[in-house]
């Protein structure tokens, strides 16, 4: 059974991997290099927001605790004999609600610097950052069906032919590269090049992606059309020695559609983009990494290599046209 909040800011809940919720949380902080402030927050307010709020398994036997587990929380037995309002849960600690949580909230801190909230992120806890997030960027939304931006070629350096136009990196240390993410913004309607003053293109959302691709931690790539049109834009991480997946969105953050799969697989495996884990955006479009590089879920007709990749993504199935059995009888225990 999986239970969602019970209300309130952070709900009363007992998750029976808490700390294993928290560690993931801290350690992919300290993975990207969050400044300490941002790690803290992360690590306290995500951290009660995901025990309290995001839908989790509801725990209702010992037996259920060592499966989910591998041991029984000394605590467990006495709340299991004397039940009481406060639900037992366990959260996935790379859940895809927990992850897509982390992503939003982590946009909103690293957009507060500068603010009146520099120095004072405490005072903001998780539902309230999300819910300004949401407000912010619907904001965005509204800014962008009204503005109009124009593209600038000499900000650009193409990359690659794709099958359905090409792929252009956006410049860094380009003088037109705000310019450049101001009209990816304005076409894609996403927050990447939207800035708080619109004028120098200085601050807001903008501001965060810019420094990070000047300071050489963030590369920014957008895939065109014949007609210079953008449908899918791509950030990767430059850390670890290798590129890495940031994010891959198409228009207004939604997955990229159908259509550009292809696109984006020939990308990535031209970037040389590699991954330990299959990233969420990438999974969201059924789009998986391997020995042999990027390639499409649906290609891959190994029912074993099929198998690992769905139980640890089951969203994955449903970019299959049809699977083996071992695979249908997989995804029949998560329904």
């Amino acid at each position: 059974m999986v239970v969602g909040p019970q209300g309130g800011a952070y709900a009363p809940r007992n998750a029976i991997n808490a700390e294993a919720v928290k560690a993931a949380i801290d350690a992919r902080s300290k993975a990207r290099g969050d400044p300490d402030p941002v790690r803290a927050w992360l690590v306290n307010h995500l951290f009660r927001h995901a025990v309290s709020n995001i839908a989790a398994v509801s725990v209702t036997s010992a037996a259920q605790a060592r499966d989910l587990l591998g041991a029984e929380p000394a605590w467990l037995a006495a709340r299991l004999d004397a039940p009481g309002p406060v639900p037992i849960v366990w959260v996935d600690p790379i859940g895809p609600e927990l992850l897509e949580v982390e992503a939003q909230v982590l946009e909103f801190l690293r957009s507060r610097g500068g603010t009146r909230l520099d120095g004072k992120l405490e005072l903001v806890n998780c539902p309230h950052a999300l819910a300004a997030w949401a407000v912010e960027h619907e904001r965005m939304a509204e800014y962008m069906r009204r503005g109009w931006r124009r593209s600038h070629p000499q900000a650009l350096r193409q990359v690659c032919a794709t099958p359905h136009g090409h792929l252009v990196e956006l410049i860094p240390g380009n003088p037109a590269l705000r310019d450049e993410m101001a009209y990816e913004s304005y076409s894609m309607g996403h927050c990447l090049g939207v800035f708080a003053d619109t004028t120098r293109l200085r601050g807001g959302y903008g501001e965060n992606y810019a420094h990070a691709v000047h300071a050489g931690d963030l590369r920014l790539f957008s895939l065109r059309d014949h007609r210079g049109e953008p449908h899918v834009t791509m950030s990767l991480l430059t850390g670890q020695g290798n590129l890495r997946v940031d994010q891959v969105k198409g228009k207004q953050n939604r997955p990229p559609v159908a259509k550009y799969r292809d696109d984006v697989v020939v990308s990535l495996n031209v970037l040389g983009v590699q991954a330990d884990e299959q990233p969420e955006d990438c999974a969201n479009m059924g789009i998986v990494f391997g020995p042999t590089g990027w390639q499409p879920v649906a290609a891959i007709d190994d029912p074993e290599t099929l198998a690992r990749l769905i139980a640890r993504d089951p969203q994955l199935y449903t970019h299959l046209n049809g699977c083996p059995p071992l695979v249908e009888w997989l995804v029949a225990m998560f329904e």
